[in-house]
């Protein structure tokens, strides 16, 4: 007979001690580290409150980063929008007391601070964040503006603004100096004298507006005919001392400029008079030729200083103030994501994979510049539409109302009207829902000019000014899109927030004085002209009120505040954020750490444990039979 040995290890005894052993292991585990345990298994049944706790502490970081980063962005544009504003300051202060001292390249010491000064705003509005242009829209990765030298002297094969400015400066003056008016030679007769216009419809020169008189048995006729002129006839009467003639002209910057010319009997005649004839006898003739030489003087001087000047200015908006097209951004009729379209898109169909579902029906009408277009429901002819013609087909219709040699285009979702005199580009509807659907939010649709030049050479005899686009240097290189500036560059800084902070240096505010400091900067004349101290100081004038905030204009200002807005919201958010992360941690706390006091407990309750199962092992393990028996 034999006895088999007592198995420790196998017996429940040794089972219950590697048990208390591995849990004194655990617990020891959780003291150290002060995690309840190592893996998601042993974290029990809390552990998906800390998985999504962590998820969200996930995201909260992201924004942070992002929040840190569009910081940054907003810095430096705030930064650069200071500076323009500072600019600005410097160009009006010295535009407002510039004196009319000219040096040896016919500019003032307040004129060659502009010129700098337009290089410094050039330079601020090519500021960079890392590889990102700020000031481009959409197009980050464009710079901005193009080179201040460029800008103002041109390239090889593209003008520049001073060829711009100069080309306009010859056509307004005209051939003979007298800003494009025409005085009678010889004089229509000899008691009457007559001034018109050089051209009907000329954007060009001096237009005359309007005429008055008090001259004493004189005559006056006009402004009227095509093209406009005036005549003022004495009657064979001489005015009386102090009559007076009163002309009133329009620039082509749109401001008005009048010449008062006074009848007088005075030796020397004193300026701004004519003389009236003392001969004996009278000779009343020699008044209305004495007149016709006052007016000869007058609107001499007044086309070689403000139309000069207003001439400038005007040039400054032809090169500046421009844009080429009209864009439109279709989304389908329904609620729904962008979706790229083509030209065979029927207008009133609705396919399901290429449709922006725009639901014109047959009587709707579509006005391009006074032409109108009309729905039928189908045999369209001359000017109709089917409702079921593709989008290029009212494109070309468009596009043969507007005589574009550009044809409109529809690419990537987006229809582009094309063309060439975009400052009479109007387009209505009478279903403005469904040009809406076409992309065009606003109506009338419009487009501003592109760069304007003068038509024709010689240009003091042109009478057309023409898009200038291929031929004229390109300021404004960044995204040129629909959509507002500040919606350019966008970030979510929360789960349901996001900020707007993009901007584009063509803003009207910016564009505005960049445009006023190239104008300033950039014109010259004769140091010893007759004329050239009159062209600065109108020039001066004129220049102080463009960068005088007038009501309802962009301001600097508007720009910084909205991208502060932004920026506030971003400061919201984060504190929201530090907030949740708090209230995120305590959870993710609550559910994985190990209170020390309890583990401390729980050790020492399996210490006592292992210590009672060790003696009863060791009190088996000393049992034979002899003391069984």
């Amino acid at each position: 007979m034999s006895i088999s040995s007592i198995n420790y290890s196998s017996s429940v005894l040794g089972s219950q001690i590697r048990n208390i052993n591995q849990q004194l292991t655990d617990l020891s585990t959780q003291l150290s580290t002060g995690k309840l345990s190592q893996n998601y298994s042993g974290m029990g049944t809390n552990e998906g409150f800390a998985i999504a706790g962590r998820a969200q502490l996930s995201n909260i970081a992201a924004y942070t980063d992002t929040i840190t980063n569009v910081n940054v962005s907003i810095n430096l544009a705030n930064t650069a929008l200071q500076s323009l504003t500072k600019i600005r300051s410097t160009v009006q202060t010295g535009a407002a007391n510039t004196a009319q001292d000219l040096n040896v390249n016919g500019q003032t010491i307040a004129q060659n601070t502009a010129a700098a000064q337009f290089g410094s705003m050039v330079g601020v509005l090519n500021t960079q964040t890392g590889n990102r242009y700020l000031f481009s829209g959409t197009a980050v990765n464009t710079q901005s503006v193009a080179n201040a030298g460029d800008i103002i002297n041109g390239t090889t094969t593209q003008a520049g603004f001073k060829t711009v400015m100069a080309e306009r400066q010859a056509a307004d003056l005209g051939a003979n100096g007298m800003g494009r008016l025409v005085l009678a030679t010889p004089q229509p007769t000899p008691s009457s004298v007559q001034v018109s216009e050089d051209v009907a419809g000329s954007p060009f020169g001096l237009k005359i507006k309007a005429v008055s008189s008090t001259l004493t048995g004189a005559t006056v006729t006009g402004p009227s005919g095509s093209p406009v002129s005036f005549s003022v006839d004495l009657n064979g009467v001489n005015p009386n001392n102090g009559d007076k003639l009163s002309v009133q002209f329009t620039l082509p910057d749109g401001t008005t400029e009048q010449i008062d010319l006074t009848a007088s009997t005075a030796t020397p005649t004193p300026l701004g008079s004519f003389a009236i004839d003392a001969s004996t006898p009278v000779n009343p003739n020699n008044t209305a030729l004495n007149l016709n030489n006052a007016l000869n003087v007058a609107i001499t001087k007044l086309a070689n200083t403000s139309l000069v000047a207003a001439s400038a200015v005007t040039a400054g908006d032809n090169f500046f103030n421009t844009a080429s097209s009209a864009i439109g951004t279709p989304k389908t009729s329904q609620a729904g994501p962008l979706v790229p379209i083509s030209g065979a898109t029927a207008l009133s169909g609705a396919s399901p994979t290429d449709s922006i579902s725009p639901g014109f029906v047959a009587g709707d009408t579509i006005t391009v510049n006074g032409t109108t277009l009309t729905f039928v429901a189908s045999g369209a002819t001359g000017n109709q539409l089917n409702v079921g013609d593709s989008i290029q087909t009212l494109m070309s219709k468009i596009d043969a109302i507007t005589g574009t040699s550009k044809p409109s285009t529809i690419h990537g979702g987006s229809i582009t009207i094309n063309t060439d005199d975009a400052a009479s580009l109007n387009i209505t509807s009478s279903n403005t829902g469904a040009l809406g659907s076409l992309g065009f939010a606003s109506t009338p649709v419009t487009a501003t000019q592109p760069p304007l030049r003068v038509g024709s050479s010689p240009a003091s005899s042109a009478t057309t000014l023409v898009n200038g686009s291929a031929t004229t240097v390109k300021w404004y290189l960044g995204n040129d899109g629909p959509g507002s500036a500040r919606s350019t560059a966008m970030a979510r800084v929360d789960d349901s927030v996001s900020v707007q902070y993009g901007a584009q240096a063509n803003e009207d505010a910016i564009r505005r004085q960049l445009q006023a400091t190239a104008v300033f900067g950039t014109f010259s004349t004769s140091p010893t002209g007759q004329y050239s101290g009159g062209q600065v100081a109108a020039l001066s004038l004129r220049v102080t009120q463009a960068l005088t905030q007038q009501p309802g204009q962009q301001r600097i200002e508007d720009i910084q505040t909205d991208i502060a807005m932004a920026q506030n919201t971003m400061k919201d958010a984060s504190t929201r954020q530090t907030q949740a992360k708090a209230q995120l941690q305590t959870i993710i706390d609550q559910a994985e750490s190990a209170s020390p006091d309890q583990v401390a407990s729980e050790i020492l309750a399996l210490q006592n444990a292992l210590q009672a199962s060790y003696q009863v092992t060791s009190n088996l393990a000393q049992l034979s039979l002899v003391k069984f028996l």
